[in-house]
């Protein structure tokens, strides 16, 4: 952990592997082409890394990793071309700040790499641009991952249709996602607090069918 920021961990290239391997299956399963789910344009844009680093990340090569601040910047400036206004055009620097929350000035400073950003500053941005917690901080292996884990919940859904009520708990809630992100709580009060709360889920499932 670095101020506040997360870093790599030693396994998260064979979690990115095993997570690449799952979607290639259930691709092949639903006729879809390789090209189309791990279309990197799309991945990089979701995720926020960088296209040839997405690229090199899913065939197992190494990319390097841009330290916080380069990888805050990269982004940031993302999020501002991708996440347009209604009437398609960028947000202004000021409807930036009054939406984060912050002055005129700080969010320029961001924006120019004249100032280190806090995980502060990080939640607001992405909670105006609203994309998933993470987007601007996490490393590049873990982000790509992340998005991943989005594109195999989608294809599970498309294969499991309407299936068996547990399927679609699993399915509906994201329960792979969840059981990865509560191993990496710190205490086992912590992963106790989410087996109640899927125990509870369950329950209301199997009430209605």
């Amino acid at each position: 952990m670095t101020d506040g920021f997360s870093v790599p961990g030693p396994a998260a290239a064979d979690t990115l592997a095993a997570s690449v391997s799952r979607v290639a299956e259930l691709a092949d399963r639903l006729g879809l082409s390789h090209g189309e789910v791990f279309d990197v344009h799309q991945l990089s844009e979701a995720s926020g890394v960088p296209a040839d680093t997405a690229a090199a990340l899913l065939e197992g090569r190494p990319a390097g990793e841009a330290d916080l601040q380069a990888r805050f910047l990269q982004r940031f400036d993302l999020l501002r071309r991708t996440r347009l206004k209604p009437n398609g055009r960028r947000y202004t620097q000021q409807e930036i700040a009054d939406g984060a929350g912050m002055s005129r000035q700080q969010a320029g400073a961001l924006i120019n790499g004249d100032r280190r950003p806090t995980m502060e500053h990080c939640d607001a941005i992405q909670r105006f641009f609203g994309v998933h917690a993470g987007f601007l901080t996490a490393d590049d292996t873990q982000a790509l991952n992340d998005a991943l884990l989005r594109t195999e919940q989608r294809l599970l859904t498309d294969f499991a249709g309407e299936g068996d009520p547990l399927e679609r708990l699993l399915l509906d809630h994201g329960v792979r996602g969840i059981a990865w992100r509560a191993a990496q709580l710190p205490t086992d009060k912590h992963r106790d607090k989410v087996t109640e709360w899927l125990d509870m889920l369950l329950e209301l499932y199997l009430i209605h069918i």
